[in-house]
């Protein structure tokens, strides 16, 4: 399993959000401290907001900032805002017609539950921690 640059870039952006929830940050800001492309940033951030993980403050004084609190969000909101939701194989989204028969599907629903566990048992207040 490979995690994309868009769920690393997005990832550490929440966390920049997290350390700093008690103001709003503009977007330039937190590419220039994050070292996060613009452009690409701009993209992640519009993902995230859509499913109301931060929230824009528009003007001169504008940026984005968390919409909870950074020990509400956790790590696997994120991932699955930017990369949709996890399924290792292809076998656990879709109908297979070796389902019945698999001996390996034990495995990858195993897998895949242990992973999703893991992600969603880190909050963004754990991250800033370290």
């Amino acid at each position: 399993m490979r995690i994309s640059t868009k769920s690393q870039y997005g990832l550490r952006a929440m966390i920049y959000l997290a350390k700093n929830k008690n103001r709003i940050c503009p977007l330039k800001e937190v590419s220039e401290k994050e070292e996060i492309p613009f452009d690409y940033l701009e993209k992640i951030i519009v993902k995230l907001e859509k499913i109301d993980l931060v929230r824009a403050k528009k003007g001169v004084q504008g940026g984005y900032f968390l919409s909870k609190e950074p020990s509400e969000i956790k790590v696997g909101e994120i991932i699955e805002a930017l990369e949709g939701k996890s399924n290792l194989v292809k076998c656990l989204q879709y109908f297979c017609s070796r389902s019945k028969k698999c001996s390996a599907k034990f495995f990858w629903q195993k897998l895949n539950k242990a992973i999703n566990s893991a992600l969603n048992s880190i909050t963004l207040a754990d991250l800033t921690k370290k």
